[in-house]
């Protein structure tokens, strides 16, 4: 299974700041956004990534994260998008890198506490299809709003003024390798991009579309407010691991 970040895009919501620099080279806390999902692939035992980005400050991820070694990685794989073609068309750039087989994709901007080693397990047992994380959340209509029936998603509404459920299609995707055909067969939407949502409701009707719900903390780094509350989230799990990391090294002593 290999890994994919997509840190593409303009970021024209988080301006004056991505007017030098790429979103996702922004600091949640004390690291480059960029750095948490690529963490969280490796810790689920993802080892083969790539990097999807695009802009003006491409060259900066390069210049950053090099080969990987600072995540115990031998290489990093990287591609370039041009112009804004939407998520699925970022994706359907590492149609090669996939190589056939199944990928799990994190959008760049996505913060979240669970270790993803459980969901990608899951997936692996699956014969075919894709799987997608869900999150409850206070303000649905910000994202993708997941629709289910029992354990079956039914479909998926991109940023509904009227959400049929709380739950928000977080930016962690596992796709099996016919997903580059299903982008291929997707057409823009009326804001000119392939659309992710469109990929995964083609998954939704085949059958194919299963879920899994996150237990711990979520959000998106995307918007001023969002990359505040990221910063706050990192801050405070990083205080409890050092309370918890004295308390053991006090009970050795």
């Amino acid at each position: 299974m290999k890994g994919i970040v997509l840190a593409g895009g303009l970021g024209t919501r988080m301006l004056p700041l991505t007017r030098i620099t790429n979103k996702h080279l922004l600091p949640v806390y004390d690291q480059p956004m960029v750095y948490f999902p690529i963490r969280k692939l490796v810790q689920a035992g993802i080892h083969d990534i790539m990097i999807v980005t695009g802009g003006n400050s491409a060259g900066d991820f390069l210049r950053l994260l090099r080969n990987g070694k600072d995540f115990g990685l031998q290489r990093l794989h990287y591609v370039y998008q041009e112009g804004e073609g939407g998520i699925a068309e970022a994706l359907g750039l590492a149609r090669e890198f996939a190589e056939g087989d199944r990928v799990v994709v994190i959008l760049g901007d996505n913060i979240f506490e669970d270790n993803m080693t459980p969901f990608v397990k899951s997936f692996a047992t699956q014969s075919e299809g894709a799987k997608i994380l869900l999150k409850a959340v206070e303000d649905p209509g910000r994202f993708g709003v997941a629709e289910l029936s029992g354990d079956r998603v039914i479909g998926i509404e991109e940023k509904p003024d009227r959400p049929k459920t709380n739950l928000a299609v977080t930016g962690i995707y596992m796709y099996d390798a016919k997903v580059f055909d299903v982008i291929r067969a997707c057409k823009p939407s009326a804001r000119g991009e392939l659309e992710i949502t469109d990929v995964n409701n083609t998954y939704i009707r085949q059958g194919t579309m299963t879920f899994d719900l996150l237990k711990g903390w979520w959000t998106d780094a995307g918007t001023f407010e969002s990359l505040y509350r990221a910063t706050m989230l990192v801050r405070q799990e990083q205080e409890k691991a050092e309370v918890k990391a004295k308390a053991e090294g006090k009970t050795k002593d």
